[in-house]
């Protein structure tokens, strides 16, 4: 997973950034993206690394704090759910990719981007389709917004009980929809999604019809 990495800085990139976004399908919660600098030799203090998503909460929390010892840079940006609707989510994702590159505690030679291209990032970039599985500063941000995300649903569930965000993370699950049915949406969905949509349109009918309100 470092291959890329030490080609780039063989050709004298000596920093050289990975982005990652957690949140990008779900209906609730934030879109938070990290970008990460990894040290150089920072291989054998990251056993297991991988994309975020194939790898348990367990195995993500203990690699978090590793991260952040191998990191030369890293920076963590959170997306509310009213930015992502009033910019749509992909342009939410590449202004959240930016932000984080531009958080870096110096700009990086250069950066590798988990499947998108990203105008006006403010540094040389390549995006390598599958990176979170390929590259290692990929994968680190990956880990970085994951966690960090996690920790935000887990914290919106004490919030906003009834909704069992700790468990699907704002995901369109069954049980998530069958709670969106049941209460409305919160002030932590994401209106422009169709499913939140459908559960504004549902609960003003029964406004309507006086038999509930919305919430």
């Amino acid at each position: 997973m470092h291959a890329f990495e030490s080609v780039l800085r063989r050709a004298g990139l000596a920093a050289v950034a990975g982005v990652d976004e957690a949140g990008r399908g779900a209906c609730a919660g934030p879109l938070v993206v990290a970008s990460c600098v990894l040290k150089p030799r920072s291989a054998r203090a990251l056993p297991g690394l991988d994309d975020s998503k194939r790898l348990t909460a367990q195995k993500r929390e203990w690699l978090e704090p590793r991260i952040f010892q191998q990191a030369a840079s890293w920076h963590v940006v959170v997306m509310p759910p009213g930015e992502v609707d009033a910019m749509g989510v992909h342009q939410a994702n590449l202004e959240g990719m930016r932000r984080a590159v531009a958080g870096l505690a110096e700009v990086p030679d250069y950066v590798l981007l988990d499947g998108f291209e990203v105008p006006r990032l403010g540094a040389p970039a390549r995006r390598v389709v599958g990176g979170d599985r390929l590259v290692a500063c990929i994968a680190a941000a990956s880990v970085l917004a994951k966690v960090a995300r996690d920790r935000i649903m887990a914290e919106l569930d004490e919030a906003h009980p009834g909704y069992g965000f700790a468990t699907h993370k704002g995901y369109c699950t069954a049980a998530h929809m069958a709670a969106l049915a049941e209460l409305g949406p919160c002030d932590q969905h994401r209106y422009s999604y169709a499913p939140v949509a459908a559960a504004v349109r549902e609960h003003r009918i029964e406004r309507t019809e006086g038999a509930g309100t919305l919430r």
